[in-house]
């Protein structure tokens, strides 16, 4: 073969990259790059919905604008790389690449001096098509890109025209009223995004990113950051804050990481939950940034299973530099990178103590909240215990509510003292079987002496709202009141038991055998999980 050069189709190549994994989210964010990259201080992107249903986008930048030169390299595909290896553009496709996946003619017009002409540039994907070679159109600046030019620009900087959008909708509408509200939705959305993307670079008081303006017609872009650091807790140690990757060449960068632990719903109120936290199963995971720019938010990246609602708290900031780029495979759109099996390797066994720890707040906060809403009903068990008089039990001589000691005759004899939870002035419909929330030792069940004034004591059980038995098998019965009563009774039963049979020799026997049931009904229960809301329902008694 003489001739080993093979040109792509162009209008077969150019259709085929519309649809390299974009969404006119991160399609926008790869074209507030090429401005931040540009020194913008303001971006401003305009869309449009004209009465005939054409929608066009204009995003406009102050930055150091490009003449006509500068604009040819922009509009290449696979442009020239940039002198500055920390911009946020890598690899010369961004800007094509994500305008075409929205629209089928989009232009760059720009200068980099008021008194230089503008310089413009069009690709027009039907034009390539049609004539099937790699040919942008020269045409001149019209009136209306004129105006936008000044308005969104300045008298410098760089204004890119989205026009021809078939894909700015994810469905097609007749022009009108509902065509123009899923504008302002798309639009709503795009702000969202780009508030959680360019958060550092949005947030005045954030000084690792200089500081930089984006608005969406008209309306400024407010930082989100995700990690809400006005209220969450930062947990990973300082001295795990710094990660050691290997480059593929033997040289080693460094990555940085926190580990934020975001406030439980209970402990904020509805607009700082929907407003700042905006608690989900999606949101918990690695949020990875690439020189400042947000790349991923969310997920576990095999390091961890898929993301579940007991770390739904947790949420991982990941920092990477350019040097980094290879060693993560970072994706054209910048929107994924992938970790190397050992580095998951490493993350995880530094990561582990604060994933249990995040599962542990969760679930004490939401077991906090369920029992703030107890649907268990104890009352038949109370009555049946009280209608019962014959069951074996200890028989009561005195109490001392100061030492927590009861003076009792059972089947090791008489005047037995032992120490016991001994309570005053119970409500008494609860004073054989209660539920409470402040039994420390872990175990499922306590006996305790309870009284619904100052004296005649009677011996009871009390049961650990917090055990895994109670909230995952208690709360799942509630609806059914036989599962409960026949569970109540069954602890009932154990504690007099018990009580029936001890003395001060055995008081710890016993004590050691009620601790050794209860870590073994924590381990079997280890798996099942916790109940969700809508598995809790009302007692039908």
């Amino acid at each position: 073969m003489s001739d080993l050069i093979n040109d792509p189709n162009a209008g077969r190549l150019i259709y085929g990259l519309r649809d390299t994994g974009y969404n006119v989210k991160t399609a926008a964010a790869d074209i507030i790059d090429n401005s931040i990259a540009a020194g913008a201080e303001t971006i401003n992107i305009a869309i449009d919905v004209l009465h005939d249903g054409r929608k066009i986008v204009h995003f406009g930048d102050d930055g150091h604008g490009m003449d006509r030169l500068g604009v040819w390299n922009a509009m290449r595909y696979g442009a020239d790389r940039r002198p500055d290896a920390k911009s946020l553009g890598k690899f010369g496709l961004g800007l094509k690449t994500a305008s075409s996946s929205v629209c089928k003619r989009y232009s760059v017009i720009s200068r980099k001096s008021e008194d230089q002409a503008l310089a413009k540039l069009t690709w027009d994907l039907d034009h390539v098509e049609k004539e099937n070679v790699w040919e942008m159109l020269s045409e001149d600046v019209t009136s209306d890109q004129l105006e936008m030019f000044e308005e969104l620009c300045g008298p410098t900087g760089t204004l890119v025209v989205w026009e021809n959008c078939d894909r700015l909708l994810s469905k097609e509408y007749t022009p009108g009223t509902r065509e123009k509200q899923a504008v302002k939705l798309m639009a709503n959305a795009l702000s969202k995004h780009i508030a959680l993307v360019f958060h550092r670079f949005l947030d005045p008081t954030d000084e690792r990113e200089r500081n930089v303006v984006i608005r969406i017609n008209g309306e400024s872009v407010k930082a989100w950051n995700p990690f809400y650091p006005q209220k969450s807790e930062q947990v990973l140690a300082p001295n795990k804050q710094k990660i050691e990757v290997e480059l593929f060449d033997g040289g080693v960068e460094v990555a940085g990481m926190k580990a934020w632990i975001i406030p439980h719903r209970r402990d904020m109120t509805k607009e700082e939950e929907s407003e700042f936290a905006r608690i989900s199963n999606r949101a918990q995971g690695f949020y990875v940034y690439r020189e400042g720019r947000l790349i991923q938010d969310g997920g576990w990246m095999d390091v961890f299973g898929s993301p579940e609602p007991h770390t739904s708290l947790l949420r991982i900031e990941f920092d990477f530099g350019h040097e980094l780029d290879e060693a993560f495979r970072i994706d054209v759109k910048k929107s994924r990178i992938l970790f190397h099996p050992d580095l998951e390797d490493g993350l995880r066994a530094i990561l582990q103590p604060i994933y249990r720890e995040a599962k542990l707040r969760y679930k004490r906060e939401s077991r906090d909240d369920a029992n703030d809403h107890e649907t268990v009903n104890h009352t038949s068990s109370n009555k049946n215990i009280a209608g019962t008089s014959n069951t074996a039990k200890p028989q009561v001589t005195a109490t001392d509510v100061k030492t927590q000691t009861v003076e009792l005759t059972n089947n090791r004899g008489a005047r037995i003292r032992i120490r016991a939870p001994i309570q005053n002035d119970v409500n008494p419909d609860t004073i054989y079987v209660e539920a409470v929330t402040d039994i420390t030792s872990g175990h499922l069940w306590e006996p305790a002496y309870r009284s619904p004034n100052s004296s005649d004591h009677v011996p009871g059980v009390l049961l650990n709202k917090h055990h895994d038995f109670y909230q995952k098998i208690y709360q799942r019965a509630a609806a059914n009141g036989y599962a409960v009563e026949g569970m109540d009774l069954l602890l009932y039963a154990f504690a007099m038991a018990e009580q029936n049979n001890t003395d001060k020799e055995l008081e710890p026997v016993f004590e050691d055998i009620r601790a050794e049931i209860s870590a073994n009904l924590r381990k079997l229960l280890r798996n099942v999980p916790d109940p969700e809301p809508s598995e809790l329902t009302e007692d039908s008694e």
